[in-house]
């Protein structure tokens, strides 16, 4: 970008030069020259020096405050750029209408959009052939005229992050404990660095460093919500497929382990880069060049044996024909933050967001606003789970040498869901083993299957829970009864994560499960549609064990009197079964069973206690 606004400086600097070099006398002239010669190495204030000076000696140099305005955008220094263009207007009108695009630039810079926007017009009335870079940067303006600023107070996130050197893709876990970030080293190699926090503030951030930092470039990586996985862009390595590459590691208890290349499913013979993995990790989303775009968003998914399908474009919602990249998911699993110059914006590439609709399908794209989005280049940001705390990097005037990264207050309508979580382990109750298994979150209004995880070898597992909806959640293993949880996140929480282990009983007989995603209205026995999600997975452990004859239970709390507790109990036992026949078990092996109020599990002396009693039972009677 900054080669590209140097030739831009050089180029509309000319015209200006040739109108009348007779005029400026040698030293202005020489000091002049010598602005250009700093410009082309980028040493800007030595550029403003040097054109300040000639001023000095020739106050009335047009020249002089023509490339002071160019020096002072490529500074991002647009007021003083707007000073200085205004000088030039009023030395040189005529010779000034060359410029105005620059003009109408530093503008644009500022926030001042309805002033670019009538500069550039009246531009374009008279310019013979005006660059696409105008026409661009007028229909940039048209649209930024539409819009009204958004609240945005970046914080630097200090010395124990940022240093001299550039910081950039920031990448925090769910706890908002850990924050992982690449850092281009010395100028030249880009390595992976990680800091911790404590209650209050991000302690002192560390190399990665081996295996996951190596003599090769690692940059852009994504870590999972449960800092379990690193996902990055790896160039130029030796088992590489393209340019650039996707690589995962996976951290055990005995650390990180090398980075694997994630394989041509989604890996080609061109540029791959900045991976991002959903919330359960059965989903990456990434940047990769293309011929008709230059680059657009993709997505792969696991199958059932864990395997990445091929990669796919994500639809017209998100990919134009401009470039998109820096895809991130948030928590919520809903939410999709990523760059794009192809949508309507602000100029370069912009920050947007979809949100996911109930068919699965994202939403229209939504432009951060102004002034996150500039007529720069924004990308890389990332939202913590709060979804209140947003991270990116940039190089402002408070930066400690290059690209910082900082945070801001993402304004309201632009948040993510606040996402909370369940963690624990799934073990035997038998043999307290630990055991892998795999974990279902489901929207109980819209039946979508929220996130899939797998709990580890180890048993342990992390599931987003998003507030603001009702969950029901269940846990699954070949050889054992499944086991099912809800919560109901529609109301304020206090924001603290949820901690469970969970027993899960073998397939035998006599084993019960209690089946707690099955619902009826108060006092009847119609089941709720709700209940459809985990009616359908005791279909289906039926029809993978089809000699299984189950018992199906139904108890209540001591409301009411025993003989209404115990035919409500009946009915309720029957309506699930009639369910389980009318999706194609036979009926010889179920049997509908109705205890009332007669084996209860909790105190019926509280209404927590009378919920727990309030229940469905699946008991194995024979294999």
């Amino acid at each position: 970008m900054k080669k590209l606004l140097l030739f831009l400086c050089c180029a509309c600097s000319l015209p200006l030069m040739a109108q009348k070099p007779g005029k400026a006398d040698q030293k202005a002239m020489s000091l002049l020259e010598q602005s250009m010669d700093a410009m082309r190495v980028y040493e800007y204030n030595d550029a403003v020096k040097f054109l300040k000076e000639a001023i000095q000696v020739k106050p009335d140099f047009p020249d002089a405050y023509g490339q002071l305005g160019l020096t002072y955008i490529a500074m991002k220094q647009y007021s003083s750029a707007i000073e200085a263009f205004t000088q030039l207007e009023k030395l040189d009108p005529d010779g000034a209408r060359s410029i105005r695009p620059s003009h109408a630039r530093a503008f644009a810079g500022n926030g001042q959009f309805k002033e670019a926007l009538a500069m550039l017009t009246d531009y374009m009335q008279t310019a013979r052939n005006p660059s696409p870079k105008a026409v661009q940067l007028k229909k940039n303006m048209e649209f930024a005229v539409t819009t009204q600023a958004v609240p945005f107070q970046p914080q630097n996130l200090g010395d124990q992050i940022n240093s001299p050197d550039p910081e950039y893709f920031p990448s925090p876990t769910i706890d908002g404990k850990t924050l992982v970030y690449t850092r281009r080293v010395r100028g030249r190699d880009e390595d992976f660095y990680i800091a911790d926090r404590d209650s209050l503030q991000w302690n002192a951030s560390r190399d990665m460093g081996e295996p996951i930092n190596t003599a090769f470039n690692e940059g852009a990586q994504n870590i999972s919500q449960d800092g379990e996985m690193l996902v990055f862009t790896g160039c130029d390595f030796p088992n590489g497929r393209g340019s650039c590459d996707i690589y995962y590691a996976i951290k055990t208890p005995q650390g990180w382990q090398p980075p694997k290349n994630i394989g041509p499913a989604i890996n080609t013979e061109v540029w791959e880069s900045q991976p991002c993995l959903s919330p359960d990790k059965q989903t990456l989303y990434f940047a990769r060049q293309t011929q008709d775009a230059g680059a657009d968003i993709f997505v792969s998914t696991r199958n059932a044996a864990g395997q990445w399908m091929p990669a796919e474009r994500l639809g017209p919602q998100i990919n134009t024909k401009g470039r998109e990249t820096t895809p991130f998911l948030h928590a919520d699993g809903q939410t999709l933050f990523f760059a794009s110059d192809g949508h309507p914006g602000f100029g370069g590439l912009d920050i947007f967001y979809s949100r996911k609709q109930a068919d699965g399908s994202w939403g229209p794209a939504v432009n951060l606003g102004y002034p996150i989005n500039t007529i720069e280049e924004e990308g890389s940001l990332t939202v913590a789970a709060d979804g209140k705390t947003a991270y990116y990097a940039s190089d402002r005037s408070d930066s400690k040498g290059s690209l910082d990264i900082y945070s801001f207050e993402l304004y309201e309508s632009a948040r993510p869901m606040p996402t909370l979580y369940l963690k624990g382990y799934v073990y035997d109750v038998k043999t307290n083993q630990r055991l892998a298994a795999s974990l279902d979150l489901i929207d109980l209004q819209t039946k979508l299957t929220i996130a899939t995880i797998r709990a580890n070898d180890s048993g342990d597992y992390l599931v987003p829970l998003p507030v603001g909806k009702d969950y029901a959640f269940s846990v699954n293993r070949k050889g054992y009864l499944f086991y099912s949880e809800n919560f109901s996140l529609k109301e304020t929480q206090n924001g603290q994560p949820f901690e469970k282990n969970i027993p899960l009983t073998p397939l035998e007989p006599n084993a019960v499960a209690v089946l707690r995603n099955i619902f009826f209205p108060s006092n009847q026995f119609t089941l709720d549609p709700a209940s459809a999600t985990e009616l359908d997975k005791l279909v289906a452990l039926l029809k993978d064990n089809p000699t299984m004859v189950a018992e199906i239970s139904g108890h209540t709390d001591n409301v009411g009197s025993d003989a209404a507790n115990q035919q409500l109990s009946e009915n309720r036992a029957k309506s699930v079964v009639e369910y389980l026949v009318q999706h194609g078990i036979p009926a010889q092996r179920l049997k509908a069973k109705g205890y009332g109020e007669t084996k209860a599990i909790d105190n019926n002396d509280t209404e927590t206690g009378r919920a727990q009693n309030r229940r469905t039972e699946l008991k194995v009677i024979s294999l």
